[in-house]
């Protein structure tokens, strides 16, 4: 867990000060490896897709264990692999770009990037709050948590598995795209509901949970993996709303895009080092045994 952190770190660091490092991510070996499975259709051909890459990549970890200076070779390999997760984007850079823009028109393109999905973002508060949750999930905390979790295998599945579900450009069957999304779906959904929690921690304790229930209430048994994590869209936007409806005293406020993009990038930020800080508490508490 220690060379995990270690590597996170590196990372969020790395992709700070060079944000173009998120884009190195050719997936041009990917692509050619679902086109030879053409031949298979279905749940089969998802396996295939998403757990040969993986196991590959279980034991290209399995063999550093057994070479010299194998903890430092293993802290390079998980930090490539984290960073080819974290694409196709830096989150950051790109909430920096919608920030910096220098027209309402080049905003609302830059607003765009935080898509996965091809969905239009309209330029409205709530729904621009919403994409920037699921961009956080799925560009930072879904990739995080897996990692932390499995290592370099549950990173490199999640990111697959994102782009096999959701990449329309790939050439799949009915039922494989639809399997795919349903693995996707169910990958989210744990680090979603671990962000609902500590967004509500860092934010507005009330309406996220609140949203969180009633979204809970309503949702079917299997809601796990048949749709997206739309309870966190819906914290997301109790979160936005609650701090228009209160507002800080300044009327023009309330309704500035601009100002809740800030503090709801803020409140990931926070998510963020909360996320961070109890996996070095794990860590500390294993050296102290």
């Amino acid at each position: 867990m220690a060379i995990r952190l270690l590597a996170a770190l590196i990372a969020l660091g790395l992709l700070h000060l060079q944000p173009q490092l998120a884009c190195w991510r050719g997936d041009a070996g990917f692509r050619r490896w679902v086109h030879q499975l053409a031949d298979t259709s279905g749940t089969a051909r998802v396996a295939l897709a998403l757990l040969i890459p993986a196991l590959v990549c279980s034991l290209a970890i399995l063999m550093l264990h057994r070479l010299p200076l194998a903890d430092l070779l293993l802290l390079i390999f998980a930090l490539l692999v984290l960073l080819f997760s974290l694409g196709p984007h830096a989150f950051e850079a790109d909430l920096e770009a919608i920030l910096k823009a220098p027209d309402q028109s080049s905003r609302e393109s830059a607003a765009q990037v935080l898509s996965d999905d091809g969905e239009a973002v309209a330029w409205r508060t709530t729904d621009l709050g919403e994409a920037t949750a699921y961009a956080a999930l799925r560009r930072r905390f879904g990739v995080l948590f897996w990692f932390f979790v499995l290592g370099p295998f549950g990173a490199l599945l999640y990111r697959l598995a994102r782009q096999l579900g959701h990449d329309t450009s790939l050439a799949l069957d009915a039922q494989a795209r639809s399997g795919a999304r349903h693995v996707a779906n169910a990958l989210d959904w744990l680090p979603a509901q671990l962000m609902v929690f500590t967004l509500a921690l860092v934010g507005h304790w009330d309406a996220v949970i609140g949203a969180w229930r009633r979204w809970h209430q309503q949702a079917a048994p299997n809601s796990w993996y048949l749709s997206n994590p739309d309870f966190l869209g819906a914290a997301a936007r109790a979160d936005v709303l609650t701090d228009i409806e209160g507002g800080d005293g300044y009327v023009e406020e309330r309704t500035d895009t601009l100002h809740e993009l800030r503090r709801l990038r803020s409140a990931l930020l926070r998510a963020l080092l909360a996320w961070l800080s109890v996996v070095a508490l794990i860590v500390m508490g294993s050296w102290l045994h």
